[in-house]
């Protein structure tokens, strides 16, 4: 019987949690049988359905917290609903072997440890750093809510058998911050799967009269530094005089009204288009029609440590990326991108100016970044780490089986002997015939 793997994830709804889907699909063509749970969201709406072959659940999201009570509703309400599925899947769906539950946030080791009674492998795929990145989301490195998300995630890394993580530096943290076993964590990175991505060819419209095009892909938050990108544009224009560009923003998030407003307010307004969620075909279109990608992730311990997606993404479609000098973002796109001096506005406006005057770099750089993604970055480069996480995790479930069943088999033999060791006793009890065929019973 093939083995069975629920994933829950909170932070975005599936399939539009590219990761968490890449790894579900790639799961079941090798064989598994998945389960997700998720929230719902704009163009995911459907309670129940199969999608390539992965049972889906969602449930309804009743509040995106903003603030330390609607967090603590929003969390607490995830939590009672991914509980309830997956009560679901076990009962009456595909069931599962394999509990894997992405961060953030880090609340559902209880849920972990429950199911852990039941046999089940708790796989922790850790996503994100969340004390750092409240840290750069609220300007505040230590506090009570650092301490409490801190005690939150040894909570979970001690619920957890094995560790999925994005890269060498969160490995780190695991091993160091979460006293995991470096042989019980596995690095699967994020890269893009190169048969879901398409190139087309470049559409005109999307640069509203201009000659060059920049781009931004990603969900905004507050620590996701739009804001610098919407600063750098602006002083590209008025400070260093082009008039040839415009920048297109795709993705929504709880940030993007108010950066949208933030552009309008600064005098930006008309340089960039804000498109919300879109289809991943318009997604593509817009990539193919890009002439640099901007990452704007401002230097924190949280971007310095996380490998973004976008960059790699970015990097399918040749674009040359201009961004902040995080080690991280070195590491995936080395050559395919200028670096800058981290967290200034200034200086990312200087470096677009100077790639927008210099068509041979931005070659280079396009020839660099298809060239990395093709022999070290795209997703097929990722599946033998995930499968190797899950074979050991089918290895932990098969030892707790092969234990139970000896420890089952060991007490049978030990009551036999000792039942073989007694003379026989009368135990008092009445013999009622008929009740059984071919005997008797006793009451």
């Amino acid at each position: 019987m093939p083995a069975r793997a629920l994933i829950i994830v909170q932070n975005l709804p599936v399939p539009f949690d590219r990761r968490v889907w890449l790894e579900a699909t790639t799961l079941a063509r090798h064989g598994y049988r998945v389960s997700v749970i998720s929230p719902k969201a704009k163009g995911f709406n459907r309670s129940r359905e199969r999608l390539e072959d992965v049972d889906v659940y969602r449930y309804r999201s009743l509040v995106e917290g903003r603030r330390a009570l609607g967090l603590a509703f929003e969390f607490a309400w995830c939590f009672v609903m991914s509980a309830y599925l997956s009560l679901r899947v076990a009962l009456f769906g595909r069931g599962f072997d394999i509990l894997h539950i992405c961060n953030p946030p880090e609340t559902y080791w209880p849920l972990a440890w429950f199911w852990r009674a039941f046999g089940k492998v708790f796989v922790f795929d850790h996503h994100d750093l969340s004390p750092e990145m409240a840290a750069a989301k609220f300007g505040k490195s230590e506090g009570g809510l650092i301490n409490v998300l801190l005690w939150l995630e040894r909570r979970t890394f001690r619920a957890a058998q094995i560790v999925i993580t994005t890269n060498e530096s969160h490995k780190r943290v695991a091993v160091e911050r979460g006293g995991k076993a470096p042989e019980d964590v596995y690095v699967v990175r994020s890269g893009p799967d190169l048969s879901r991505f398409q190139r087309f060819p470049p559409r005109h419209r999307y640069r509203k009269g201009r000659r060059f095009l920049l781009v931004y892909l990603g969900e905004m938050c507050a620590q996701d530094g739009v804001d610098y990108l919407i600063r750098s544009i602006k002083m590209l224009r008025d400070d260093i005089g082009r008039a040839d560009f415009h920048c297109i923003l795709v993705g929504g998030g709880p940030h993007q009204p108010s950066i949208a407003a933030y552009a309008d307010d600064m005098g930006a307004a008309d340089l960039c288009t804000f498109t919300g969620r879109i289809s991943d075909e318009e997604l593509c279109r817009i990539l193919s029609s890009a002439d640099i990608a901007i990452d704007p992730d401002p230097k924190t311990a949280w971007s310095d440590a996380s490998t973004m997606n976008k960059i790699a993404e970015y990097m399918y479609f040749g674009l040359p990326i201009v961004a902040f000098d995080l080690h991280e973002a070195r590491v995936s796109a080395g050559a395919a991108a200028l670096f800058v001096e981290p967290n200034s506005e200034r200086r990312m406006a200087d470096a677009i100016d100077q790639l927008l005057d210099d068509r041979q770099r931005r070659l280079a750089m396009s020839a660099c970044g298809q060239e990395r993604i093709a022999n070290v970055l795209a997703w097929q480069y990722s599946v033998p780490p995930l499968l190797a996480a899950y074979v050991a995790a089918e290895r932990r479930a098969a030892g707790r089986r092969a234990g139970t069943a000896r420890a089952s088999e060991a007490a049978l033999q030990h009551l036999e002997g000792a039942a073989a060791s007694r003379p026989f006793r009368s135990t008092g009890l009445r013999r009622r015939s008929g009740g059984e065929p071919g005997g008797s019973r006793y009451v």
